[in-house]
């Protein structure tokens, strides 16, 4: 079983690293959504863990975007001149 992302693990990786995650993230709930209705899903927390997956790199991309926590690789300054 893959180990589960942290949100500190997030916000320590760029926009497109973040993106990709997003992406594989979306694809591996899509078949496990898959696997559940033909009925050959052996672990149904699974599910579970990839939708807070998802939600919690949605969450850091947002901080991002609103200021409230910078990515590795930028200060407080530079958040600050991209919000205004």
């Amino acid at each position: 079983m893959a180990k589960t992302l942290t949100a500190q693990e997030l916000r320590g990786q760029s926009v497109e690293d973040l993106v990709s995650k997003l992406k594989e993230a979306k694809e591996e709930l899509f078949n496990l959504r898959f696997q559940a209705a033909t009925g050959q899903l052996d672990n149904h927390s699974r599910l579970r863990t990839v939708k807070r997956e998802i939600a919690r790199i949605y969450t850091v991309m947002r901080e991002h975007e609103l200021g409230i926590m910078p990515l590795t690789g930028e200060s407080a300054e530079e958040t600050k001149e991209a919000a205004e």
